[in-house]
């Protein structure tokens, strides 16, 4: 990043670095989409399988990898102001720790995954199939979160390109493993929803080999030296990026935990209504890539004005993103209510989930309206390293709010499992007021100078 003088140039440098890192969320969660949208051509059931398994662990990854997110705003502080010298250690120590979140996750996945499956009311085969797709992806655990440690590393200097490169190079793989794997080509026995998880694991492990020959070949990354030498571990440093990444983590998780709370609760219904409510929760998902890849650029742009004292000009990249997070989220509302059909039918061909999966997709749209104004904002306030209040926002938002009011909704009113949604977007709501508040005191409050 260089450092802007006009609106216009914030502009254009804003979007320079937004486009990449959109082209790169939207390639990385296509791998979760292709999983979901491919097994569910083969069965309803493969469909549910997945869909559960998903459930289960985009939480927990999204949660522990937000931990690690903190070497984003880290990074982009210490480039604005100039510290390049520390910016080496950091990254070393990040991926020490996320090879400990990887041993955690493994451990935790030993004692409580059958357990937890086993709780929920679920078909056997529905049952078999989330458990062997995440065993499947659980090879792929190492790679996955030393990766993202690189990849924060290198959008934290803005080359945000170089991501989207490394991502688009690594979907034909995930595609081609999937189309192999779950449906049997090439002499390969037919796993279903199965050999997705499979598939995302191998693909893992080639999006990593890639990341390091980029880091390591070219000059922007080399001369940081990143593998040069062995280094030991520093719990002084761990404790600075926990104490930023903990409560990021903690916010993303509770925001995204709770899809899996719903899903948990809504095992009560047939598995044609779970099918279509996670169909259509996976589009949802996919439109909130748009937001939260905003809410990243935000923080690499705010924190490198932040790192360097410009603390108006951060403002300034604040309203740009905010303000184009909302009109290209009442763009994608317009569009998903004109093509609710085309878009039910990427899912499913079976007529019972297609139509409940449009009834979904409705409410989708007030979710994703709500996204745009939080996401950003959460984005912001981590540029200035605020990120206390995001952990409560999402907390109360989603766990005293929404889901209480969803349970409500769908146990003692007609709505029935449409009411967990309503719930969720209420929720959702309250916290994006709260945001913009919070955000209005750090810019007017905290930093006088402005």
């Amino acid at each position: 990043m260089i450092q802007t003088k006009t609106k216009k140039a914030k502009l254009f440098q804003f979007n320079a670095i937004l486009l990449p890192i959109l082209i790169s969320q939207l390639g990385l969660f296509s791998m979760n989409f292709f999983d979901t949208v491919m097994s569910g051509q083969v069965s309803p059931t493969d469909l549910a399988g997945v869909a559960i398994g998903s459930s289960i662990w985009v939480p927990i990854f999204t949660g522990l990898s937000g931990i690690l997110m903190a070497l984003t705003p880290t990074v982009a502080q210490y480039v604005g102001a100039r510290e390049n010298d520390k910016i080496t250690k950091a990254v070393i120590q990040a991926i020490y720790l996320s090879l400990l979140i990887t041993l955690i996750i493994i451990i935790f996945g030993l004692f409580f995954l059958q357990p937890i499956l086993q709780w929920m009311n679920l078909d056997s085969d529905v049952r078999f199939i989330a458990f062997n797709y995440l065993k499947a992806l659980s090879f792929g655990l190492i790679p996955l979160f030393v990766y993202n440690v690189l990849r924060y590393f290198i959008d934290g200097l803005g080359e945000t390109r170089t991501t989207m490169i490394i991502t688009l190079l690594s979907l034909p793989i995930n595609l081609f493993l999937n189309y192999v794997l779950i449906f049997g080509k090439l002499g390969f026995p037919q796993m279903g929803g199965v050999g997705a998880g499979y598939a995302s694991a191998i693909t893992y492990w080639c999006i990593l080999l890639i990341a390091l020959f980029v880091i390591m070949k070219f000059q922007t990354f080399s001369h940081y030296r990143l593998f040069s030498r062995v280094e030991k571990i520093s719990f002084e440093v761990w404790g600075r990026l926990m104490k930023i990444g903990i409560p990021i983590g903690f916010s993303i998780f509770f925001e995204t935990s709770i899809f899996a709370a719903v899903t948990l609760l809504m095992s009560e219904f047939d598995t044609n209504t779970i099918a279509a409510h996670q169909s259509a929760l996976n589009f949802a998902s996919f439109l909130y890539m748009i937001p939260l890849s905003i809410s990243m650029a935000l923080t690499i742009s705010v924190g490198f004005e932040v790192g360097a004292k410009r603390y108006r000009d951060a403002v300034q990249y604040s309203y740009i993103g905010i303000g184009s997070a909302i009109l290209i989220s009442i763009i994608s509302a317009i569009g998903l209510f004109i093509f609710s059909d085309q878009v039910a039918g990427i899912y499913t061909k079976d007529s019972t989930v297609l139509l409940l999966t449009k009834q979904f997709l409705f409410f989708a749209i007030f979710f994703q309206l709500s996204d745009a104004i939080a996401a950003p904002i959460q984005g912001a306030l981590r540029g200035y390293k605020d990120v206390n209040s995001t952990f409560v926002l999402a907390f109360v938002s989603f766990w005293v709010i929404g889901l209480p009011v969803g349970y409500c909704l769908a146990n003692f009113t007609t709505y029935g499992a449409f009411g967990y949604w309503i719930g969720l977007i209420s929720g959702l709501a309250v916290g994006a007021v709260c945001l913009i508040l919070r955000l209005t005191y750090i810019q007017r409050k905290k930093y006088v100078s402005l």
